[in-house]
């Protein structure tokens, strides 16, 4: 049962980190101006499925995975999955209201709200990821 959540849990990581990581790549070149908006939107909302089953299936294989939760490290990841959880919901409501400038005129509090969704988005990901990593060494 531990072997199959983990390779389960593995699994879930490539899938969520992997869509999120396109969504944040495509938003970044958004930003830099290599890209336009409608593409951003597009590609947001076509990986959602991916992001959020990637997040449940980490969720549901991590409760198999006997988490010490006595471990501040271990803490500081269930904090983690919750921000990148909540910053999720944010950035959906983020991206409905971008789409009501898709002649890319953005105004810039809602660029820079976008910026440090993103940024959010990726410090989680990979604050849990390296957290889930340095817990397995133990």
């Amino acid at each position: 049962m531990q072997t199959a959540a983990r390779f389960l849990h593995l699994v879930s990581l490539v899938v969520g980190l992997g869509s999120v990581l396109a969504v944040d790549w495509f938003a970044l070149l958004w930003v830099l101006g290599r890209r336009r908006l409608p593409e951003v939107l597009r590609t947001a909302c076509t990986l959602q499925v991916p992001i959020w089953l990637g997040l449940a299936g980490l969720v549901v294989t991590g409760l198999f995975l006997r988490p010490d939760l006595e471990s501040p490290l271990t803490l500081l990841k269930l904090g983690l999955v919750l921000a990148i959880t909540l910053n999720g919901l944010y950035a959906h409501w983020l991206g409905q209201r971008l789409d009501g400038y898709r002649d890319g005129r953005v105004p810039r509090p809602l660029r820079i709200r976008s910026a440090v969704a993103a940024s959010v988005s990726q410090l989680g990901w990979w604050g849990a990821s390296l957290i889930g990593f340095l817990n397995s060494q133990s």
